[in-house]
């Protein structure tokens, strides 16, 4: 021990236990966070529905009410549901984190993008839509409530952060390895690049004023690496100067789906 290599050992031994302990801390810490999280997203569920709900019945006398209140319930509304969606957001994230199992179904994945686009269009009219699908349907096995949910997320990200006449282009492919490969690609004023590194990050906005004008909560792209990595996949931007371009990586499955494959 009083040699110099027995000092060094002694020194590293102490050094791994301090970063043993900070990793532990630091864990826990993580988990108490999100357990809050979780609890706080359900225990407001409950409050937010009454206020929307007692918003809604105002809204029905809404001509017999002074102008200044009529707008200040209506103000009372948009918060409150602008609210109900981050909590719902935050919710869903936390269900994530708790490593909660997804659907295990046959997935038409060429059918799910032509839906997701089509709301894309409707919500959005002043963008240019559009589609690059292979002949044959793309089949994989997953969750489709929540693949379509990550793709509309894409798609919303695309339309909240482009200027009106953008043309944004879904593209969906397998590749050589059997992975399917979804893509969303728009010529908007691309990403800065101070923020490519954190776009996936919880809260991450660009505008924050246009973000929320738009009805963002900074969770939309989060909740799309969850989705993905839950899946077993990968997300990233693959280019962000002057456009941006997202693309998902998904397995199938393990094994190959046909038409006639049993869910």
């Amino acid at each position: 021990v009083h040699t110099e290599v027995g000092q060094l050992g002694s020194a590293l031994n102490r050094m791994l236990d301090r970063i043993a302990g900070a990793l532990s801390a630091r864990h826990a810490s993580e988990t108490r966070v999100r357990q809050f999280v979780s609890d706080a997203s359900h225990e407001l569920r409950t409050p937010l529905a009454a206020i929307r709900g007692y918003t809604e019945l105002a809204q029905r006398k809404r001509d017999d009410l002074p102008a200044d209140v009529a707008h200040a319930v209506s103000r009372v509304e948009s918060e409150a549901q602008r609210m109900t969606t981050l909590v719902e957001d935050m919710l869903l994230l936390a269900r994530l984190d708790e490593g909660r199992p997804l659907e295990r179904a046959q997935v038409d994945m060429s059918q799910l993008v032509v839906d997701a686009v089509s709301d894309a269009h409707a919500t959005g009219p002043d963008h240019v839509w559009s589609l690059d699908l292979p002949e044959e349907p793309v089949l994989l096995v997953g969750d489709h409530a929540r693949l379509h949910q990550a793709l509309a997320n894409l798609l919303g990200n695309a339309r909240t952060h482009t200027p009106a006449g953008t043309s944004v282009v879904t593209s969906l492919s397998v590749l050589p390895d059997g992975d399917v490969q979804l893509t969303v690609a728009d010529d908007g004023p691309g990403i800065p690049a101070k923020l490519q590194p954190e776009v996936f990050e919880r809260f991450a906005r660009g505008d924050s004023s246009r973000s929320r004008r738009m009805g963002s909560t900074g969770l939309g792209l989060a909740i799309v690496a969850a989705v993905i990595r839950a899946h077993g996949g990968r997300v990233g931007l693959l280019k962000a100067a002057g456009a941006t371009e997202v693309v998902v990586k998904l397995p199938r499955g393990g094994f190959h789906v046909t038409h006639s494959a049993e869910q």
